[in-house]
């Protein structure tokens, strides 16, 4: 089958909820991030309904819009600028075609006509259906179409069209006007139910429309290039088989190619343009055109018969959109029934993955145990699940051994159960290596096999109710790992409870991939705590405040009187570190944290294993490990693993258990119907050795005129009675010139109790960290009979600042 042949996975959702559009064709749709969003099109009857699917729920649903709801319309101009969609002419009712102008704020669901100006040399465009409608930077292109010449719209007289419009919107919301360009060379010819798409290579810069194919009298297959900038015109030469003359297909644009689906196609499979009254069907074919080479590739031909449902149906009149690297098609019709003289439209939706999946985020921690890592990545768009792999300092013991009988390194740690950091007013914890975004998480499920389950800890709440608005001032939570004693060891401790967060698709973590070539020699603790707050749903204060993470190499600290450097490099640290990670190797997975402890004490090791063993697939972008896959001894030797090869049964491998203090790297691959993408790069965290208090959590800000309350709940895990809390705040240096990455700290809190009070004084030295968005970090962290345990960071986001460095 040419399908497998060229690689296509074409997948039919059949598990989805809530309310189905009825099925149509002539509407159109467009991707605001993870939603599909389709309007119009018609079947007994023009759909005058707003249906929304989310890909990420498989979740249909019907917002409330209000405003100038616009009446039902087909084969209208549909594009999407942002989160406002607009909409152009279209079929209102038989033979009655619009060019009325609607602008859709989706953030809103809210409606509105608006009206542009007339262009200055010429008329407005005249009512038409069938046109194409293309957004490029500030301006929309319309062109050609279909209109009625008769005044009677019982009485259809089709004037096809070839005249060219460009809109000009206003930032936001609004128009400005119509205008006619000059344009130069020869304008393509009439045409209606055509594709029109724009694409601007990355090492030329020159953004070009294509329009491909239509309607005018015959079925065109001629594509037409648009130089947006020169305004010119030409009949670019292709390579390839020019797929057959069509009309009403679609057209979207996925990396540098076009891709091109079915539509109505002559009858015959000659090639040749039919005759007016030739024979026409519905085609199920598929192609793309590479715009970079202008070389047309066949993907599935117009002949090929799919008996399997292997492959969208042929069906014309569909509507088809791109959300990342994947393509979605819905509905349309399949052909016409001439003895009952109506159409007979699809009711599927279908998805092809046409890449492999981009390399997730690195791996992040959000909780560290004993014997258990609770992890994170960001989530990657239209993935199917995630591949987490496990790499070990201490040698992993083969199929012989039993669980729980690893010997992991400890040459790194103090043979001192404690930490003298806070003895000392010149220390303090170090910043996270890596930035964290921790959205409200839910059970997940393996995607394979079914006895993989991820446990996910239910301790997240949300502490309070939604805001209506965002508020100007918001704070991320972040705990770090450890501290170090003036010897420069550390120790690990126990976790504390998870800080209050949800979710939010809009967060973004920041990138930290430049983070890498760590120096193995020198310590730094590291984070075992991070959430993120969304601008919408915030923990409640006085004063609202929102989380977002953080990311820093390092840490200078500063008591009221010295400064104290710590690197941020460190062979024991528990949070992600980063490095380039260029090998893609194989390795085992986890499903479920074990409540049992291993048995056998850490020892140093000096070799280090380097083999990468699966934790498991997950479906959702966040895990919790207590145990990883040992594989079979006889396949040990196969070192790599390729890309979107076979991962084994886990049910017939053996597990292995996380020691206390110890060093695992993880790294992870999405998954989608093309394989597995490439890995991440590597995180570095470390199991806790008990003992320590946990880090400080559900931590506040609450704003006055003239200073702020900083408040937290002590460790839930505290292992013993708490002695004292340090705050700190990140204030401004000469070395932050010199190494913008390593922060300053100074104390400006010791006691016994859970808040403190932060002066104007104060704040006007802080450093404004600009890491990902501008915020003024703190860090707390507790301290019982053994030592200071893991720290929780907390940005407090402040939106545009202007910072006077002194």
């Amino acid at each position: 089958m040419a399908a497998a042949a060229a690689g296509l996975s074409w997948r039919r959702v059949s598990s989805f909820t809530g309310p189905v559009p009825r099925s149509r064709h002539g509407h159109r749709a467009v991707a605001i991030r993870e939603l599909l969003i389709i309007f119009g099109g018609g079947n007994e009857g023009i759909a005058d309904e707003l249906h929304v699917y989310n890909t990420v729920t498989n979740q249909w649903f019907l917002p409330a819009v209000r405003g100038d709801i616009p009446p039902g319309c087909a084969a209208h101009g549909f594009v999407c600028d942002g989160t406002r969609i607009l909409v152009f002419g279209g079929m209102v009712e038989y033979g009655r075609y619009s060019n009325d102008l609607y602008e859709l704020q989706a953030s809103r669901w809210l409606w509105k006509k608006v009206k542009p100006q007339a262009p200055s040399n010429g008329s407005p465009p005249c009512p038409r259906l069938g046109h194409s409608f293309s957004l490029y930077g500030n301006k929309c292109y319309l062109f050609g179409g279909l209109a009625n010449e008769s005044e009677d719209s019982n009485n259809n007289v089709p004037r096809y069209l070839n005249d060219f419009y460009e809109l000009e919107l206003q930032h936001g919301s609004g128009v400005v006007g119509w205008s006619i360009p000059v344009t130069k060379g020869i304008l393509p010819s009439p045409r209606e139910s055509h594709t029109a798409i724009v694409y601007c290579r990355k090492d030329v810069g020159s953004p070009k429309m294509y329009i491909f194919g239509g309607m005018c009298g015959c079925r065109l297959n001629d594509l037409w290039e648009l130089d947006i900038e020169t305004m010119t015109w030409s009949r670019p030469e292709t390579k390839g088989t020019v797929p057959l003359p069509r009309s009403l297909h679609t057209a979207n644009v996925i990396g540098n190619k076009m891709y091109v689906f079915g539509g109505w196609v002559p009858q015959s499979a000659g090639g040749e343009i039919s005759a007016p009254d030739g024979e026409w069907k519905c085609t199920g074919s598929f192609s793309y055109l590479n715009l970079d080479t202008t070389e047309w590739i066949g993907l599935i031909s117009d002949c090929q018969e799919d008996k399997s449902n292997l492959l969208p149906g042929p069906r014309a009149g569909h509507c088809a959109v791109a959300i990342g690297t994947r393509l979605y098609i819905w509905s349309g019709r399949d052909g016409y029934r001439k003895a009952w003289n109506n159409q007979v439209c699809c009711k599927d939706l279908w998805y092809l993955d046409t890449e492999r999946p981009l390399a997730p985020s690195q791996v992040q921690l959000i909780r560290a145990t004993t014997n258990s890592f609770q992890l994170k990545w960001d989530e990657v768009p239209t993935v199917e699940g995630y591949l987490l792999q496990l790499h070990a300092d201490s040698p992993v013991p083969l199929v012989a051994g039993t669980p729980g009988t690893g010997v992991p390194e400890t040459s790194v740690l103090s043979s001192q159960g404690g930490c003298s950091l806070h003895q000392s007013p010149q220390s303090v914890p170090s910043i996270p290596y890596a930035e964290m975004k921790v959205d409200h998480p839910s059970q997940t499920k393996n995607l394979i096999p079914n006895n993989v389950q991820v446990a996910l800890s239910s301790s997240l709440k949300v502490e309070g109710k939604e805001k209506a608005a965002a508020p100007e001032n918001k704070v991320t939570q972040e705990t770090m790992k450890n501290h170090t004693d003036a010897k420069g060891f550390k120790e690990s401790n126990a976790p504390s409870l998870l800080p209050v967060c949800t979710s939010s698709s809009a967060q973004t973590s920041a990138n930290v991939a430049e983070l890498h070539d760590l120096d193995k020699q020198s310590v730094n603790p590291d984070a075992s705590v991070s959430s993120t707050v969304s601008s919408t749903q915030t923990m409640v204060t006085q004063q609202a405040v929102k989380t977002e993470s953080s990311s820093t190499n390092g840490a200078v600290v500063k008591d009221e009187t010295s400064l104290t450097t710590f690197n941020s490099k460190s062979e024991a640290a528990e949070t992600a570190y980063v490095t380039p990670s260029t090998r893609v190797s194989t390795g085992q997975r986890n499903d479920s944290h074990s409540s049992r402890a291993p048995q056998r004490l850490p020892a140093p090791v000096k070799t280090r294993d380097r083999r990468w063993y699966d934790v498991g697939i997950f479906k959702n972008n966040s895990a919790v490990v207590s145990q990883f896959y040992l594989l079979p001894e006889e396949t040990l030797n196969i070192n790599s693993k390729m890309e979107g090869a076979d991962v084994p049964d886990y049910r017939l491998l053996k597990k292995q258990d996380l020691f206390p203090g110890t060093v695992y790297r993880f790294r992870v691959a999405a998954i989608n119907g093309c394989g597995v993408g490439p890995f991440s790069k590597i995180s570095e965290f470390k199991t806790c050795i008990p003992g320590f208090p946990g880090a400080p959590s559900t931590v506040k800000i609450t704003k006055s005129v003239d200073c702020i309350h900083l408040s937290w709940e002590p460790p839930a895990s505290p292992s013993g009675n708490i002695l004292e809390y340090s705050a700190y705040l990140a204030i401004r240096s000469t070395q932050l010139q010199e190494n913008p990455s390593q922060l300053v700290f100074m104390r400006i809190y010791c006691g016994l109790k859970t808040s403190c009070i932060v002066t104007a004084a104060q704040l006007s030295n802080a450093h404004v960290d600009y890491t990902s968005r501008p915020a003024i970090v703190f860090r707390i962290s507790a301290k019982n009979e053994r030592g200071y345990g893991p720290a929780t960071q907390v940005r407090w986001l402040q939106g545009k600042v202007t910072v006077t460095h002194s």
